[in-house]
Formats: C-alpha cells, structure tokens, sequence
C-alpha cells in the first residue's frame, strides 16, 4: 500500500472506502491489528481464536463504517467492537464487581516505551508466554483496563466510555492491576512487548480480511 495513503487519518480513509475505493480498507486492517489482537488475548482467547475474532471484527466494522461519524476516536469505536465480539463469544462466563476503594490515578506509566510502533518490536515467543501467564492471574475486570490504558494507549475517559464504568473506577482497577503486576514485571519488560502481533500473522489477516470484503 502506498506511503502516502498511510497517512491518511481514519476518518480520511472511511470516507474515502464509503466513496467506493474499497482497497483502503488494508490500511485499516493492517494499522489496527496489533491493537485487537491485545484485545483478544487479554479476553483470554488463544491464538487461533483470537484471529477469527479479530476478523470478524474488521468485517462487522467494514459493514458499518457509515455509522463511524468521527464524534469519537476510530481506535475506541473499533476496540469496541472487538470487546463486543469477545463478550459475546464469552457470555456465559460472569465477572463480579470490585469493592471501590483507593481511586488515585496514577501518573506515570508502569511501563515506558522508546518505540511505540508494535510492528516494528522483535517478537519474542518466550517473552510473551511468561507475560501472558502472569497477567492471566488478574481478574478481568482488572486486565481489561490494564490492557486498554497501559497496553493499547487508551486514556481514562476513553476506558471509561469503552467498559460503561466512571472514571473513578478505571483508575481504582489500574492502580490493582499496577500493583499485582508491578514487582515481577515493571523492571524487566516493556507494554509494547505485551502479546506481541507478529507480522506474519498481521499479512494473513490482512489478506482474510481483503478477500471476504471484495465478496460483500
């Protein structure tokens, strides 16, 4: 795909795709793999099912891109068809609630990143499954906020609107998921090479995706 389309803004791209250049959808796909493949690991999915969720996701997103009015960001309303997708295929499972108690956020990450590209970290197998295990052990309520705030770049209002929870509570559950992660993690590893989505798997998504579309 061609450089300068790349940097075209999502809402630049939508608009373009509904006019009937249907091609530029690959941009989409390719720009928010990484994001829905944290996503799906983070709903515990394996990798296999994390894939056909993600794919389902980009099909239902390319369906309704006429409802994309740009009132929130694309990455958010995206996201949020991937968790729909998830809880459904997860409905019969239910979380409990949290009892409130310290809610001050705090302001500096627990992981900091020089690079912020995803598709350009080395992907480690070893890294990601010590990883993974780790933050299975935390309650999902506390992961899934994990994973939007620290792994996927999300801010609290943002979190916020996504889980239909106050902002309150987003930083009540990240400053526990801080905690029970912070001694074994926070010194070693960096967000971005949290459920690394390799490339590899990035251009077959990709071309899934391009071909069911080209069918619609």
């Amino acid at each position: 795909m061609n450089n300068i389309f790349e940097t075209l803004s999502e809402t630049e791209i939508t608009q373009r795709i509904l006019d009937g250049e249907k091609p530029l959808y690959e941009i989409i796909v390719r720009r928010f793999n990484p994001y829905l493949y944290k996503i799906g690991r983070t709903y515990n999915y394996n990798h296999e099912d994390t894939q056909d969720l993600m794919q389902d996701t980009f099909i239902d997103a390319y369906k309704n891109l006429s409802q994309f009015e740009g009132r929130s960001n694309f990455k958010t309303w995206i996201i949020r068809i991937m968790m729909n997708n998830c809880y459904r295929k997860k409905q019969k499972l239910s979380f409990k609630n949290e009892i409130m108690q310290d809610a001050n956020d705090a302001s500096t990450p627990l992981f900091v990143s020089s690079n912020n590209n995803t598709d350009k970290v080395v992907h480690n197998k070893e890294l990601g499954n010590v990883i993974e295990k780790a933050l299975e052990k935390i309650p999902f309520d506390y992961r899934v906020v994990f994973s939007l705030r620290e792994i996927s770049g999300l801010n609290v209002a943002e979190t916020s609107e996504l889980l239909n929870i106050s902002e309150t509570n987003v930083k009540v559950r990240l400053n526990r998921a801080k905690t029970m992660l912070r001694e074994q993690l926070e010194k070693i590893y960096s967000a971005n090479e949290l459920y690394e989505f390799n490339l590899i798997y990035c251009n077959a998504i990709v071309e899934n995706v391009m071909k069911k579309i080209n069918e619609l």
